[in-house]
């Protein structure tokens, strides 16, 4: 299959914690795109949100376990995204994947916009979908 070796020597490891919405839709779309993905969950039944063709791994555990986190193939992962509805818990996570596994992107979801820009400060990066969906928002509504 052309592009196959290509797709090889790009696969990254992606350990995601949370398989919400956005944690299954996220885990889904980068197993299609070939990548090794490990997804970590609390309950079993969120991974009903993984399509039928996922290839990756489904684990039950807590992201903010060290040994959790090392089933889930931390130590290898070029990237951990924490995406639990907590943000104490996606913080924590987050810590303990860029300063104890020393994963080379670490991505968390802070809802709390306030929050989200002191935990920038020092040095997480993270993304919070209240000023995401804010700015749509806005953006949209200004052009009336």
């Amino acid at each position: 299959m052309p592009g196959t070796e290509a797709i090889k020597q790009n696969r990254k490891t992606i350990v995601i914690m949370g398989c919400g919405r956005v944690g299954g839709k996220l885990a889904a779309m980068f197993d299609a795109a070939g990548h090794k993905v490990t997804v970590l969950d609390l309950d079993a039944y969120s991974f009903r949100r993984l399509p039928p063709t996922f290839s990756g791994t489904a684990l039950i555990g807590n992201g903010t376990d060290e040994e959790m986190l090392r089933k889930a193939g931390i130590e290898d992962a070029s990237a951990f995204i924490a995406l639990t509805q907590g943000d104490n818990r996606n913080v924590m996570a987050a810590q303990i994947a860029k300063h104890v596994f020393k994963v080379p992107r670490v991505i968390c979801r802070i809802y709390d916009p306030l929050r989200k820009d002191i935990y920038e400060h020092l040095g997480l990066e993270s993304i919070s979908p209240t000023e995401v969906f804010a700015d749509l928002l806005f953006n949209r509504l200004e052009k009336i």
